[in-house]
């Protein structure tokens, strides 16, 4: 007979604490990285983690908004190391990844091959568990659904070490609570996905200028089953009649028989995103040039520039994959405009019933306290199965505010306005991108059975709570719900 291993006598070094920042950096923790390569790491990690009442936050490329995966209180554990491309099948577009693969590891590796990722976010930095652990969604949540939806199967570390193999017919309780688990169920070791066959390495673009946010919804909705991506830029800064104008993004792919440039357009060097602005400026340094705009005239003016431009070219274009996809990477660094304050960004997903009222009133309550989203983005969505999905049938709203040392009070104060309308309206919120969910918030915009299930999960799977983030502590913690 075997004999146990004495955890106890597991030893573990413990580095020096670093400043973890949020990707919207205005949550930070001082804590001990660990960056493990294998599994034999991460089980002794949890091992020692259970022997000695350590906490434990997972960290994957550090693209959530908030404080999702900062852990004030214990560890993390970054998984960027844990990084492998271990199979991949052209035949049925079935790629086998370690967790810690970024979605640029994923389209760079797929593209040449005629496959692209099924979901994306709008940044290439995110390692697909962390994906998985937020069950992202794209512009084409419409058409696709979340990224949980294409995943086949992926194996799956418990708190004691058990590792388990998940599908959606194989674990099933764990596959759908895991993705969008938030990394509080445990770790993704290797990911099945099914990757989609693309034909060409360009799409084709038709940009439409909106008078509205009622003409916005009607045009998504005239024109969604005909576009693969579809998205809408809203200038919230407009009054109104004119409230929720702004422009959409109609994205279709693209033949390979009209891509002048097929097949050299799927080659990843001819996807990589420009370095340089109009081939001269460093596009590292954009963000200065933004600098001046940084504030509520300045933003007020690109915003109505932005919409009068809109209306002067509607002729469609052609454009690769990833400059669609990844705008949030066009202009490296482009968040230091917020510097030296910091930035949240509250986005909320509302039933198409109550959308219309729900985002006007969003909008004029910003208004009238002269907190107004620099940036908004407004997307279709459909429902799906996961646990603690953020997905509605209807449409979600995307808001940038600006967060300084003199304004922040005020800030929370009015996105706490704007959760009773979004609860009135029986909205949801989304992990990846909350900085301000209270607990008694969230006990009215997730299903009460919803809640009741993940907590007996996570009390069987991580019975010594050693999985916590800074998040789950502002809104799960037991002496809070």
């Amino acid at each position: 007979m075997n004999k146990k291993p004495d955890t106890k006598s597991i030893s573990l070094t413990i580095p020096a604490p670093e400043k973890v920042l949020a990707w919207g950096m205005s949550h930070f923790s001082k804590s001990p990285v660990l960056r493990p390569e294998s599994e034999l790491e991460l089980k002794r990690i949890f091992e020692y983690a259970n022997s000695n009442k350590l906490k434990i936050a997972f960290r994957g490329g550090g693209c959530s908004y908030g404080d999702a995966s900062l852990n004030k209180d214990g560890i993390i554990l970054d998984m960027q190391n844990y990084n492998q491309i271990m199979s991949w099948d052209k035949q049925t577009g079935i790629i086998k990844v370690q967790s810690g693969v970024t979605i640029q590891k994923l389209w760079e590796f797929s593209i040449e091959e005629g496959f692209w990722p099924p979901v994306v976010s709008g940044t290439m930095f995110p390692t697909l568990g962390g994906a998985l652990s937020m069950n992202i969604h794209g512009k084409n949540n419409f058409a696709v659904g979340p990224i949980g939806e294409h995943v086949t199967e992926f194996r799956f570390m418990t708190a004691n070490g058990k590792i388990i193999r998940c599908s959606k017919t194989s674990n099933k309780d764990i596959f759908y609570s895991a993705i969008s688990g938030f990394g509080m169920l445990g770790c993704f070791l290797d990911i099945s996905i099914k990757l989609k066959k693309i034909p060409s390495g360009k799409m084709k673009i038709t940009p439409v200028p909106i008078a509205n946010l009622d003409e916005m919804i009607a045009c998504i909705e005239k024109e969604y089953k005909s576009s693969d991506y579809l998205v809408g830029w809203v200038d919230a800064f407009a009054t109104g009649k004119s409230t929720g104008r702004g422009l959409i993004h109609k994205a279709v792919h693209l033949p390979a028989s009209e891509d002048p440039d097929f097949p050299e357009s799927l080659k990843v060097k001819n996807q990589i995103l420009p370095t340089k602005f109009l081939g001269v400026i460093p596009k590292k340094f954009m963000w200065l040039f933004l600098l001046p705009f940084s504030n509520n005239p300045g933003m007020r003016l690109v915003n109505f520039v932005k919409f009068i431009l809109g209306y002067v070219s509607t002729k469609p274009y052609l454009q690769g994959h990833a400059e669609f996809a990844f705008l949030l990477d066009y202009v490296p660094n482009w968040k230091f405009i917020y510097k030296p304050g910091s930035m949240i960004q509250y986005q909320v997903f509302i039933p198409k019933e109550t959308a219309s009222g729900c985002f006007k009133e969003i909008f004029k309550t910003c208004q009238e306290h002269n907190i107004i989203p620099f940036l908004a983005v407004f997307k279709k969505h459909r429902p799906d199965q996961f646990l603690l999905t953020h997905s509605v049938d209807g449409y979600s709203m995307a808001m940038d505010f600006p967060v300084t040392g003199r304004n922040k009070n005020k800030v929370w104060d009015l996105v706490y306005k704007l959760d009773e309308i979004v609860i009135r309206c029986k909205g949801k919120f989304y992990f990846a991108k909350d900085s301000t969910l209270r607990p008694e918030v969230a006990e009215k915009v997730f299903p009460k059975e919803s809640l009741k299930k993940f907590k007996a999960l996570k009390k069987r799977l991580d019975p010594n709570n050693i999985f916590q983030t800074d998040l789950y502590k502002r809104i799960f913690t037991p002496s809070k719900t």
